[in-house]
Parts: structure tokens; C-alpha cells; sequence
């Protein structure tokens, strides 16, 4: 069995990372592929936080420009 090098790590995924070949919102078969590579890490003994951007789905710019503070936006 394999030795991580790490106990924790922090994964930043892109809204990209799970979107599919249209390029916005979530693919079902890429997000599965995705929860796959991290559970293996997972079973290395690994603890996995994970962020998960949204540009694909929401930009803060687009609530700006409707009149959201920036800091909400």
C-alpha cells in the first residue's frame, strides 16, 4: 500500500473541474469521476477538505451589476 505524503490536504476544485463538455453547471458522470480520485486519496488514509468554485454557475460581477454589495456579491 502506498504512503501519503501528506494527512491533510485542501482540494480547490474549479467550477470547471465538474462541468461538462458545455462548459457550465455539473456533469453527473465528471462529478463521479472526481469523487472517485478523491475516495482513493480518502482510502490512502488522507483527510480531504474541498472547496468547490461556482464561476460556472455564478459570478459574483453578475450580482454587482444588479445592485449586490460586493462582499455578498
Amino acid at each position: 500500500m502506498k504512503k501519503a505524503k501528506y494527512h491533510r490536504i485542501l482540494l480547490k476544485l474549479g467550477g470547471e473541474a465538474l462541468a461538462g463538455k458545455e462548459g457550465f453547471g455539473i456533469d453527473p458522470a465528471r462529478a463521479e469521476e472526481v469523487a472517485a480520485k478523491v475516495l482513493a486519496v480518502r482510502d490512502l488514509g488522507v483527510q480531504v477538505a474541498i472547496v468547490i468554485g461556482a464561476g460556472n454557475l455564478w459570478r459574483g460581477r453578475d450580482g454587482i451589476q444588479r445592485g449586490m454589495e460586493r462582499a455578498t456579491a
